[in-house]
């Protein structure tokens, strides 16, 4: 029961064009998959994502960490209040540097898979991850940006381990892995 998101994810962009680009956060999706115990692995999300990606390439996700949904009502109440402390911190941000050359090309139909750099700001501190994201230009006017592996976020690079050890502690658990790995699908708009 720990998220990152990357903390998630991680996530971002690579978009075609020289134009400013803003996240669909009804559209896009950022997801990590928890593990306790060793061998018990679940899969949780974010919802209510903001970002762009601006024509200078700088790009930016928003995740609420209060919208943490793991389909489990006291778990949810325990990331939120335990973990993500998001009364203190009440989102993470994903940020990337994006070679807007590169994707600039790209017709219709086109996609482009490429290792980017992201940094997650979370807790009060930042970490840095690389990994694979797949940009497909859908049209003129929309860009999906999704993981081609997931980002493996590690929760003591984000300060999370007390947290963590609480969460173990309250739930009876032998262990919680740092390690999650994050997926995201994200839909931008110009």
């Amino acid at each position: 029961m720990r998220a990152i998101a990357l903390t998630t994810t991680l996530a971002l962009v690579a978009l075609p064009a020289f134009a400013d680009w803003t996240l669909d956060g009804d559209r896009s999706t950022l997801g990590f998959v928890t593990t306790k115990n060793g061998d018990a692995s679940e899969a949780h999300m974010f919802s209510g994502l903001s970002g762009t990606v601006t024509d200078d390439g700088g790009a930016d996700v928003t995740i609420p960490l209060a919208s943490v949904e793991t389909f489990i009502d006291i778990r949810n109440e325990r990331m939120r209040d335990i973990l993500f402390r998001v009364a203190d911190f009440p989102a993470a941000t994903i940020s990337a540097q994006i070679d807007m050359q590169l994707f600039g090309a790209m017709a219709a139909g086109d996609r482009m898979t490429q290792e980017i750099e992201i940094t997650v700001a979370a807790n009060g501190t930042e970490a840095e991850y690389f990994g694979d994201v797949s940009v497909t230009r859908i049209s003129d006017t929309l860009v999906a940006v999704s993981t081609a592996r997931p980002f493996i976020v590690n929760a003591r690079d984000l300060g999370y381990e007390d947290g963590l050890a609480q969460l173990q502690e309250i739930a009876s658990l032998d262990a919680i892995s740092p390690a999650v790995p994050v997926t995201f699908d994200l839909i931008f708009a110009r």
